[in-house]
């Protein structure tokens, strides 16, 4: 038993072993499956659109907006099919494993916390590979995107939310994970401007002419 900087009495036994599953806060449960269906939205959009491509080599994507904001222009790089087949099939895996967790979320099923550590790994890899996306969109084919962005937008808030899940039975935890926690939603807005600043100053010469 402890007592806390509010003053109030900590029951929790320190020695205590962590509990196998993690209860969801309904805020975080509704986040994952809210995420899960927009990427995967995304996802599949891209896959329908790449194959129209595929059919019709002249077929112009939804989201080839102007020079920039060119669907077209990344599908067509070698860098849209990585590991040899289209990007967004990964993506469609992977979000379909989020939203399923984020209905079973949402009804209450416990999972066990191994699991949420793995889908937060997971989630880890695919924000590294998007950030490898990111630099490859900006500085080396030169256009963005949209659909894409999508993807990217929900990847980042997916993996705070689910490394917060992860960590949240934890009784103890360093002092960088304690910052990091509270600091979380900061550094998702800060990565978000960060981003835009980013696509702002690599496309000025086009966005100035806009103005």
């Amino acid at each position: 038993m402890t007592v806390t900087a509010a003053g109030s009495v900590d029951h929790t036994d320190p020695s205590a072993p962590e509990p196998a599953s993690a209860a969801v806060a309904r805020g975080s449960a509704l986040w994952v499956l809210i995420g899960g269906v927009i990427g995967l939205t995304a996802a599949l959009t891209l896959m329908i659109e790449k194959i129209e491509l595929l059919i019709n080599p002249d077929y112009i994507p939804t989201c080839s907006i102007n020079p920039v904001l060119s669907c077209g222009s990344v599908m067509i790089t070698p860098q849209a099919s990585l590991f040899g087949f289209p990007n967004p099939l990964l993506g469609i895996v992977a979000f379909s494993v989020v939203v399923v967790t984020g209905v079973l979320a949402v009804a209450k099923v416990n999972l066990p916390r191994w699991y949420w550590a793995g889908l937060a790994a997971g989630t880890l890899l695919g924000a590294v590979f998007v950030h490898w996306l990111i630099f490859q969109s900006l500085y080396r084919i030169g256009a963005l995107c949209p659909y894409c962005m999508v993807v990217w937008a929900m990847t980042i808030p997916l993996l705070v939310v689910t490394a917060s899940i992860a960590l949240q039975a934890r009784r103890s935890g360093s002092a960088v994970v304690r910052v990091l926690y509270s600091w979380r939603w900061s550094l998702v807005t800060l990565w978000f401007t960060g981003v835009a600043l980013l696509i702002l100053e690599r496309f000025w010469n086009y966005w100035s002419t806009l103005v």
